[in-house]
C-alpha cells in the first residue's frame, strides 16, 4: 500500500495547526504546541510516525507482520497488495431524524429521553464544512453539537453521587417570545490510579475502502495513541475484517505497548466488507480476555457498512444487546467519506451501552483517546433518563432541541428494564429546551374547547419539575433525584445568562440553522458567531475557536 507522502505531510500539518490556542494565562496549564510535540515524541517512540521528518507511517507488510510474530504470538492473514479504492457514489447513510416539533403542555405535559453523550455528527459534520460543503440536514443531531464541549458545571465530590444535576433559565437569543432552559449533568471525575482495568478489543476495519490516508492511517495513529496510555492491568487484543476476518493479536497486556503498536501497523488495505464473522471475532476474544469488574469493550473502527454476512441491522443490533447483558460493551469510531454507515454506527454504539465518534483528524484523537479516555472507557452511571414535566400554569408550549432518537415513553422512564444512555467518568450531559410562557405568543393556537386547569396548591413560580433516574455500575435497581425549575430564577435578558449558557444556546442555533428546522431564523450565522466569540472562555485546545470559524465557513457557503 503506498501513500502520497506530501498529502500525508499537509494533512499532519494541518492537525497541528487545528490544535493551537491562545496561550493560557496560567503557565502551569500544558499549552496545545507542548502537547502536540509530546504526542510526535511519543509516536516517534512507538514507530507510528518517521523519526525524520514525523510523517505518518505507512503500513508495514511481511516485516512488520515478522517482528510482531517474534516478539508475540498471532495468527494474521496478510492482505494482497491493491490499486488505491475509487469510491464511484457517495453512499453516506443517516437516520432520518427531523427537529423535535412544539407540543402543548395541556395535551403533552410530559417529555422522557434517554441521555447521549456521543459528539460524532459534530466532528462529521465539520469534515463536510472544511471541504466547503453543506452536510446533509440529517447528519446533524443538535444533542451532539451541544455536548461536543466541555462546560464548568458543579463537579460532585464523591462517586456516592455519581453526578450533579443543574438548571439555568434565561431568554432565547433569536426569539424574545420564548425562554430558553438548560438542565446540565456532570459526571464525577475518576483519577487516572482509580481508572478500572480495561480490556479493548480493537476490531479494525481493513477493507478496500480504508485505503485512503484519512482512514487506515488515521486510524493506526488514532489507537495507537489509546495504547500508549494503557498499563499493565489492561488488556488489548486486534482482531481485523475484510474479505474475511483475523485474529491478529490475542489478549496482550497494556505494558506491551510496542507489540500492540507494530501489530497495528502491520494492517494493510483490501478486500469485502465481511463484518458478521468480525464482531462475532471480536466478541470471542473479549470473552477470552474478559475482566470480571473491570471494562469489557470491543472498539469497532470502520469507514462504512458491512456488504458481506450479516448485513441486517436489527440482527446487528441483536448481537450487540446480547453481547451487552454478558458486560461486554460496544464503542464506534467513524472514519473517512463515501461509504459511511452513520446511521449503524450511532444505534449500535446506543444499544452497546458505548460511545460513538467520528475520527477525522488526529486533534480529534487526542480529544477522544486521550483527553477524554476516562470517560470514552468507564461509566459512572448508567441507563440515565430524563424526565421533565412542565406546568401548564406558567409554560404553554416546549420543545427539546435535539435527541430525537433517544425518546422515551413517559411509561419507560420508570421501567428499568429498559436501556438507556451512560454518563462516562468526567463527562457532561446538556439538554435545552425552548419555552413559551403562559400570555406569551405561541406557535400554537391556544385549544378552543381546553378547560384552563385550576388547582388548590399554588405553584405560580414554578416552570417544571426534572426528574433524573439512574442505576450504579453493575447495579439492577435505579435511583431517582429531582429538582423544581422556578421562573423566578431566569434572567432578565440572554445577556446576563453564564458564558456557558450562552455559548451553549449559539452551538443550538448553529446545529439548528445548519439543519433548516427554521425555528432560529431570527438569529443570522454572524450573531451566532458574535455570541459565540463573546463566550468563548478559556479554550486551551481551540475547540470554541474552531466552532466560530465553522459557523464562518457556513455563512459563506
Amino acid at each position: 500500500m503506498k501513500f502520497n507522502q506530501v498529502t500525508i505531510a499537509i494533512v499532519t500539518a494541518l492537525t497541528v495547526v487545528v490544535g493551537c490556542s491562545e496561550s493560557m494565562n496560567d503557565s502551569t496549564q500544558t499549552t496545545p504546541q507542548q502537547e502536540s510535540s509530546r504526542i510526535q515524541e511519543e509516536l516517534v517512540e512507538l514507530e507510528v510516525i518517521d523519526a525524520t521528518n514525523a510523517l505518518p507511517a505507512a503500513p508495514t507488510t511481511k516485516m512488520a507482520h515478522s517482528r510482531v510474530a517474534a516478539n508475540h504470538q498471532f495468527m494474521v492473514m496478510p492482505m494482497p497488495g491493491i490499486d488505491p479504492y475509487i469510491q464511484t457514489e457517495n453512499r453516506d447513510n443517516y437516520l432520518d431524524t427531523p427537529s423535535n416539533a412544539t407540543k402543548l403542555v395541556t395535551v403533552s405535559s410530559l417529555s422522557t429521553f434517554s441521555i447521549d453523550v456521543d459528539t460524532g455528527s459534530y466532528a462529521n459534520v465539520r469534515s463536510y464544512l472544511k471541504m466547503g460543503n453543506k452536510p446533509p440536514a440529517d447528519a446533524i443531531r443538535e444533542e451532539a453539537f451541544i455536548n461536543y464541549f466541555d462546560y464548568a458545571y458543579p463537579t460532585p465530590a464523591t462517586k456516592a453521587r455519581p453526578f450533579s444535576v443543574s438548571t439555568e433559565l434565561a431568554p432565547a437569543p433569536w426569539n424574545a417570545e420564548r425562554k430558553i432552559v438548560r438542565i446540565a449533568l456532570k459526571g464525577y471525575d475518576i483519577p487516572v490510579n482509580e481508572r478500572k482495568a480495561s480490556n479493548l478489543v480493537f476490531l479494525v476495519d481493513v477493507s478496500g475502502s480504508m485505503n485512503e490516508t484519512n482512514k487506515l492511517p488515521l486510524l493506526v495513529q488514532s489507537l495507537s495513541l489509546l495504547a500508549k496510555n494503557l498499563g499493565e492491568k489492561d488488556k488489548v487484543s486486534l482482531v481485523t475484517y475484510a474479505g474475511n476476518a483475523s485474529v491478529v493479536l490475542e489478549p496482550t497486556s497494556g505494558d506491551n505497548q510496542q507489540a500492540i503498536v507494530d501489530a497495528l501497523k502491520s494492517l494493510q488495505a483490501g478486500g469485502g466488507t465481511y463484518g458478521e464473522s468480525g464482531i462475532k471475532l471480536a466478541y470471542q476474544q473479549a470473552k477470552k480476555g474478559f475482566i470480571k469488574d473491570g471494562v469489557n469493550r470491543v472498539i469497532l473502527a470502520t469507514d462504512g457498512d458491512f456488504n458481506v454476512g450479516m448485513t441486517s441491522l436489527d440482527a446487528l443490533k441483536d448481537l450487540v444487546e446480547d453481547e451487552r447483558e454478558n458486560d461486554i460493551s460496544l464503542t464506534t469510531l467513524g472514519f473517512g467519506r463515501g461509504n459511511y454507515n452513520d446511521a449503524m454506527m450511532e444505534q449500535l454504539a446506543n444499544i452497546g451501552d458505548g460511545n460513538h465518534a467520528y475520527i477525522d483528524t488526529l486533534h480529534e484523537a487526542q480529544k477522544v483517546l486521550l483527553r477524554q479516555m476516562s470517560g470514552t472507557l468507564q461509566s459512572i452511571a448508567e441507563d440515565v433518563k430524563i424526565q421533565v414535566e412542565f406546568n401548564p400554569d406558567t409554560v404553554k408550549e416546549y420543545r427539546l432541541i435535539g435527541y430525537q432518537n433517544r425518546a422515551l415513553r413517559d411509561e419507560d422512564f420508570n421501567n428499568d428494564r429498559v436501556d438507556a444512555g451512560e454518563i462516562g467518568a468526567g463527562h457532561t450531559v446538556t439538554a435545552l429546551y425552548e419555552l413559551t410562557l403562559v400570555g406569551d405568543q405561541g406557535r400554537i393556537d391556544d385549544l378552543h374547547y381546553q378547560k384552563k386547569k385550576t388547582d388548590a396548591v399554588s405553584h405560580s413560580d414554578e416552570l417544571a419539575q426534572v426528574k433524573v433516574r439512574y442505576k450504579l455500575p453493575g447495579k439492577e435497581k435505579s435511583q431517582l433525584t429531582t429538582q423544581v425549575i422556578n421562573g423566578s430564577k431566569g434572567k432578565l435578558t440572554f445577556k446576563q445568562a453564564s458564558a456557558d449558557f450562552q455559548f451553549a444556546t449559539a452551538v443550538s442555533a448553529f446545529a439548528q440553522k445548519l439543519k433548516d428546522n427554521h425555528y432560529v431564523d431570527g438569529l443570522a450565522y454572524s450573531q451566532i458567531a458574535d455570541i459565540a466569540r463573546e463566550n468563548r472562555g478559556k479554550d486551551p485546545f481551540n475547540y470554541r475557536g474552531e466552532f466560530i470559524s465553522l459557523v464562518e465557513i457556513a455563512q459563506n457557503l
